[in-house]
């Protein structure tokens, strides 16, 4: 009888133990796995990112997590070199075991990654990449990025429309850009969409991504005296493209293009009234016309942030666009309760989404159904502080209509006046 009682106090201690392992079984954290630059040349805008995710788990984790489970972050620094990027997903996949994927950012590392997905039924959402999926066509890959239905020929389209509706109209172009895997995306975009505008290509070049000396380059184009010069380039490249036009005093009717570290608050402080006049894509702006809800909120949380680990003071171009990939996924787990590959994106490729960056559906290729490339020109800027940048009024909305704040200064040389 006295072993029957020992018994029972065993199988009871048994269950106890049980109950208490189980719910923590239940409440193991759901992995996201990606990589992001934190060295290398893209690194200032994919520590922007990765602030702008960290700040997306803190508050699914703080309302409870996704089904009942909170978010977990394992990432790798890529350093921004797409040879990277398949070893790290590799690693994520075989020896961390994450749920879920998101990025990675940029172009140049999303198109080498798409392949491991596409080999092993993957999901994941694409940050700022441009066109990547455009020769895949893999039905679970979704890109966090305004370009729309026409990905490669977003980042000239609305240049294009601006330069055709100056007086006197402007003939003759010039299109330059990186030799690499977004610069190449959007010079192609330039050409294609030549179909649609009556310039005339007068000088067409695509350097190295290493180039440091722009001077020659503006020099040649200079002597073709074309009215738009649109070029597509990096943070790097972006300053020595602003600085040789200056220095050589080359000032066509118009010009700008995609010039990805104009979209970087150091960059632009940097340059300062150097930039009068340039017509860029912005991607986002805290204008009244992109009030979304939470915008204001993931702004004010990225910007206590960012002071302490040296990023740009304003965030605006990038940390919205991976928080927004952020809500997608986590919408799509919500409304399929599951972490299935496959469920997830037929989830994706059939709701809308609302987020910080405003309402998103996806159509071909996992691309925006409908494109909202802004494009915004830098006008009266007569300082290099923060302070000439932190008031948009400085750099108007001019596309899309609907969202248009100011009006273009014409030609490049009236508008480079502060």
């Amino acid at each position: 009888m006295q072993g029957f009682k020992k018994l029972i106090r065993v199988s009871r201690a048994a269950l106890a133990l049980a109950l208490v392992v189980l719910p923590a079984r239940a409440a193991e954290p759901i992995k996201v796995g990606f990589s992001m630059a934190q060295t290398g040349p893209t690194a200032g805008i994919g520590k922007q990112i990765l602030v702008a995710l960290q700040i997306w788990r803190d508050d699914v984790n703080a309302k409870g997590g996704l089904l009942g489970r909170p978010l977990e972050l394992v990432y790798y620094d890529d350093q921004g070199n797409p040879a990277n990027a398949a070893q790290i997903y590799a690693k994520l996949l075989d020896v961390d075991k994450v749920d879920l994927l998101i990025g990675p950012y940029s172009t140049n590392i999303v198109a080498p990654v798409i392949p491991i997905m596409m080999q092993r039924g993957l999901t994941s959402i694409g940050i700022l990449a441009n066109a990547a999926n455009s020769q895949f066509h893999y039905n679970q890959y979704f890109s966090m990025i305004p370009s729309g239905p026409e990905p490669e020929k977003s980042f000239s389209t609305g240049f294009y429309e601006i330069a055709q509706a100056q007086n006197p109209k402007p003939k003759t172009l010039a299109i330059l850009g990186a030799d690499a895997e977004f610069g190449r995306n959007a010079t192609d975009g330039a050409h294609d969409n030549l179909k649609n505008f009556p310039f005339q290509l007068v000088y067409d070049q695509n350097y190295p991504p290493g180039t440091t000396d722009f001077t020659p380059i503006v020099r040649a184009v200079q002597a073709k005296n074309p009215d738009i010069v649109y070029v597509a380039a990096y943070p790097p490249d972006t300053v020595g493209m602003v600085r040789a036009m200056n220095e050589v005093g080359f000032t066509p009717k118009i010009f700008g293009g995609a010039f990805i570290g104009l979209m970087i608050t150091a960059t632009k402080v940097q340059l300062g009234p150097l930039l009068n006049g340039i017509i860029i894509t912005q991607g986002f702006l805290p204008a009244p016309t992109f009030n979304f809800p939470g915008v204001k909120e993931l702004l004010d949380k990225y910007a206590a942030e960012a002071p302490k680990q040296g990023l740009d003071p304003l965030g605006w171009s990038f940390p919205p666009y991976g928080y927004a990939a952020g809500q997608v996924l986590a919408a799509a787990v919500e409304g399929t309760k599951s972490l299935d590959q496959k469920k997830l994106a037929d989830y994706m490729r059939t709701n809308e989404f609302s987020t910080v960056v405003g309402k998103i559906r996806f159509g071909k290729d996992g691309e925006w159904a409908k494109g909202r490339e802004v494009w915004t020109q830098f006008q009266h800027i007569t300082g290099n502080t923060i302070e000439d940048f932190k008031d948009v009024a400085h750099q108007p909305i001019l596309l899309p209509a609907d969202m248009k704040t100011g009006s273009v200064i014409y030609p490049y040389a009236a508008a480079k006046q502060p």
